[in-house]
């Protein structure tokens, strides 16, 4: 994707397996990791506006923990999806049945400001192969750079 086509201040990543995005977010990096790690908040952060809402699951993601958020791409549907990783601060990541991986890292980098990058990752999922014929991971590079963005627009805010 050429630069002009993402938002301001984000940069991807792409290979084979994999499509990230980061951004710098001005703000304290447990601020930004308690968001993202909130499935509430998830429709504000959705880069292709696919996350219509929290359903079921705690108020703050924890290792393991389940959580079904309402959906729609054309119709709506449900999903559920569990956190496979996590590093308490710095790292959480989700996947759903077909296993693929949504995971978001956020590194202090002094005072007030921080990094966040998300990355789709479709090596975990149940039949990549399939996912790669699909376009993925290249499909999703505006979504996570659109989701990335949408973080650090919620703590620009006065």
């Amino acid at each position: 994707m050429a630069d002009q086509d993402l938002p301001a201040g984000v940069t991807t990543a792409l290979d084979r397996d994999t499509v990230s995005a980061t951004a710098e977010v001005p703000a304290p990096a447990g601020d930004v990791f308690d968001f993202v790690r909130s499935p509430a908040n998830h429709p504000e952060i959705s880069g292709d506006g696919s996350v219509k809402g929290n359903r079921t699951g705690p108020e703050l993601l924890g290792p393991g923990d389940r959580f079904g958020m309402a959906m729609k791409l054309g119709v709506p549907y449900r999903m559920t999806s569990t956190v496979r990783e996590f590093e308490d601060g710095r790292l959480i990541a989700w996947a759903h049945p077909g296993g693929h991986r949504w995971r978001w890292q956020v590194e202090a980098l002094g005072g007030d400001r921080c990094r966040v990058t998300e990355t789709f990752d479709l090596s975990t999922g149940l039949f990549p192969p399939a996912l790669r014929l699909a376009g993925f991971p290249k499909r999703h590079e505006r979504n996570v750079a659109t989701s990335v963005a949408n973080v650090a627009a919620h703590f620009a805010r006065p």
